[in-house]
């Protein structure tokens, strides 16, 4: 391995690798962390992958890593970067194998005390009703010509199927539909592995989650999300699935083989990339588009299972339940957006891997009810720790491209996980704690243990103190489905 970059303290919560430590930098690698998260990256690759991404051509400003950084492919998972539209390139690794991995929050008319004496009845419901696990099959099998519509409409083709109401498309980033879909430039491969998958959770760290809304620290922004102390909410993190996955192993292999014949070497080959404005890059771009609407129609049809569970359990229609989207947001994607770099605004294609937009208050992208402050930020914690919702700030704008973290951030690797947890203490410790936890495999319990992941609280905390985001609800696990 490369020798991990020194980093440069620049204040409590931001740290910068200068261009000089590595060859090749174009620009400074800026991480936000503090004193104790730094201590589980301390000589850490993931560190090389952001000093690594510095390289690429047309990066504007800095290459950037949230708290939660870990390692990943190319780019560190937490990484974003922004890149000239003439004369950048698109990374496929700066988006992940799993394009539009995000989170869905959904709120109740029901309190803790409802639920809590059917947790057990629900969190069964729940996952009989959401397919979890690896290669796992939904229980709406799309046609071949079915497809097409998917991949162009996003949520709103299943809202369209009776899966929800066009009130669901409202709170979802992009309305739920990523423009600029390309179908025709998704294989034939990813199509089949898509057929199947829809409405369906996956495994790793995907999760669906019933929560307690435990604290507020934003009284008005709570208000607006519908968020009140004691209140239920539902959350839910999974992706494109297969077919996104496909799409990703299909471009990346496309691009390496166009830097092949160009003699074109990388810092690393996981950098894999094409200019923006080449054929292979639009070609990407919009088979990306495609993959991210497939993605938000999955975690559609989820919201529709999810709705069923509940109606079953508590015997009430979902509306009387008041089960609405609070927000929806993407975390492994790639998007043009207009930011502010060497004195004038323009246009940038901004790579967010593990990391989730966070405009501010008055940004015309986000929902008209929620403008006056600031984008919903869904951050999971692990499933016995909190999970936060926040409030993106104007320093985001100015420190990271309009972007925080996405999550709590691996500490151990899924295989160290393994070997350092046993299900049935993992499980009996939560249960202690009223926690119910239902999983397709014992693997899906020990590789996802609160202990294999950095402390929520402390990544928030740095994402707060940066000026990137700041807290709006505390939430607390009371039942949750794994893959």
């Amino acid at each position: 391995m490369p020798k991990v970059p020194a980093l440069v303290e620049l204040d409590a919560f931001t740290y910068e690798i200068p261009r000089e430590e590595v060859p090749g930098m174009r620009v400074p690698g800026r991480l936000f962390s503090s004193a104790s998260l730094l201590e589980g990256v301390a000589g850490d690759p993931s560190l090389v992958q952001l000093a690594n991404v510095a390289t690429l051509p047309g990066i504007e400003r800095h290459a950037l890593a949230m708290p939660d950084i870990h390692f990943g492919y190319g780019f560190p998972v937490g990484g974003v970067a922004a890149f000239d539209l003439a004369d950048g390139v698109v990374s496929p690794g700066g988006i992940g194998y799993d394009i539009n991995c995000g989170v869905r929050l959904l709120r109740t008319s029901l309190t803790v005390d409802e639920v809590r004496p059917r947790i057990g009845e629900l969190t069964e419901r729940l996952y009989r009703e959401v397919p979890s696990g690896v290669g796992a099959r939904g229980s709406r099998a799309l046609a071949a010509k079915d497809v097409d519509d998917v991949l162009l409409g996003g949520a709103a083709w299943v809202v369209g199927q009776g899966d929800g109401t066009e009130a669901d498309l409202a709170w979802q980033e992009e309305g739920g539909r990523l423009a600029g879909a390309l179908p025709a430039e998704v294989s034939e491969s990813a199509r089949k592995r898509g057929l199947r998958q829809l409405g369906t959770l996956g495994s790793g760290n995907h999760f669906l989650e019933v929560q307690a809304v435990d604290e507020i620290f934003f009284p008005e922004f709570a208000r607006a999300l519908g968020l009140a102390p004691g209140g239920v909410v539902v959350m839910l993190h999974t992706g494109s699935r297969g077919l996104g996955h496909q799409v990703a192993t299909d471009f990346i292999r496309r691009m390496d083989e166009r830097l092949r014949r160009e003699g074109v070497e990388l810092v690393d080959r996981q950098l894999s990339c094409a200019p923006v404005a080449s054929e292979d890059g639009q070609r990407y771009l919009g088979a990306m588009a495609a993959a991210a609407n497939f993605a938000w129609a999955n975690r559609q049809a989820i919201t529709a299972a999810v709705r069923r569970g509940f109606s079953a359990v508590f015997g009430r229609s979902d509306a009387d339940l008041g089960l609405e989207v609070v927000y929806d947001i993407a975390h492994n994607i790639a998007k043009v957006e207009q930011h502010r770099t060497d004195g004038t605004t323009k246009p940038v294609l901004v790579h967010r891997k593990g990391a989730t937009r966070a405009f501010p208050a008055g940004r015309e992208e986000l929902p008209e009810r929620y403008r006056p402050f600031g984008q919903p930020v869904l951050i999971p914690g692990d499933m016995g720790t909190a999970s936060y919702v926040l409030a993106g700030l104007p320093g985001s704008m100015e420190r990271s491209f309009g972007s925080s973290c996405h999550g709590a951030g691996r500490r151990l690797s899924r295989s160290a996980a393994v070997r350092t947890f046993r299900f049935d203490e993992v499980t009996r410790r939560l249960s202690e704690r009223g926690i119910v936890v239902r999983s397709a495999t014992r693997e899906g319990v020990t590789e996802e243990a609160p202990g294999a992941y950095k402390d929520v609280e402390q990544v928030v905390r740095v994402a707060e103190g940066a000026g990137l985001s700041r807290r709006v609800a505390r939430l607390l696990p009371l039942g949750v489905v794994k893959g």
